[in-house]
């Protein structure tokens, strides 16, 4: 964050390419966590304005422990692929207000699920150095086959025949979430993690807090 923030598509998709190979995918990522952080940015109706919102949940009870909000205005354009130049500065300022360090992040996007394999969470997670992981409402890449109905049923989404994440259901008959790793969490404990922070809705708790404190 110490260089200026990319105004153009190619500076943009060459700080991808810069960053991406600091990406751990190897670390299997922390087991137990204490506390876990959901961001989520929301854009103002009129006007050029993100807000960026995170909310810390007590991992065990998922109680709230401690929230940030920043609004500011965008400083990148929209374009498919490079969200997270939008969406960074807003979150990267709200996670510097938190008096507490989470020990995972959730981050409603993607991460290697990515057409370059970086993603918002790859690059939330290089940034902050923080364990990281990605997960989406929609499919963006890839291909997958429909999981199975029951919570906890998953099927690899896959690119040019890698596997970049998984189609997870977190709710029997509801659509599945999109899991894909950050930084610092393997695929079998990011989405662990999910179905842990999933106890009642189709989305993870840290995540749905941080979706309406970004609205409100």
């Amino acid at each position: 964050m110490t260089r200026p923030w990319p105004s153009t598509v190619a500076e943009a998709e060459a700080v991808q390419e810069q960053l991406r190979p600091l990406v751990d995918l190897a670390d299997s990522g922390p087991e137990h966590v204490r506390l876990v952080a959901g961001l989520d940015v929301g854009y103002a109706v009129k006007g050029n304005e993100v807000t960026g919102a995170v909310v810390v949940l007590d991992a065990d009870t998922l109680r709230v422990v401690d929230r940030a909000v920043v609004r500011e205005r965008v400083r990148f354009p929209y374009v498919p692929g490079l969200f997270a130049f939008r969406e960074l500065p807003s979150l990267l300022a709200a996670l510097d207000r938190l008096p507490v360090t989470p020990d995972l992040l959730i981050c409603d996007g993607y991460g290697l699920a990515h057409p370059r394999r970086f993603g918002l969470a790859c690059h939330l997670g290089v940034l902050t150095g923080l364990p990281t992981v990605g997960v989406a409402k929609t499919a963006f890449v890839g291909s997958h086959d429909a999981p199975g109905r029951e919570r906890g049923a998953w099927s690899p989404i896959r690119i040019d025949g890698d596997v970049v994440g998984r189609a997870l259901r977190t709710r029997e008959g509801v659509k599945p979430v999109y899991v894909s790793q950050g930084h610092r969490v393997g695929l079998d404990t990011a989405c662990a993690h999910v179905l842990r922070l999933t106890p009642a809705y189709r989305l993870p708790e840290p995540i749905r807090q941080a979706d309406r404190l970004s609205r409100s």
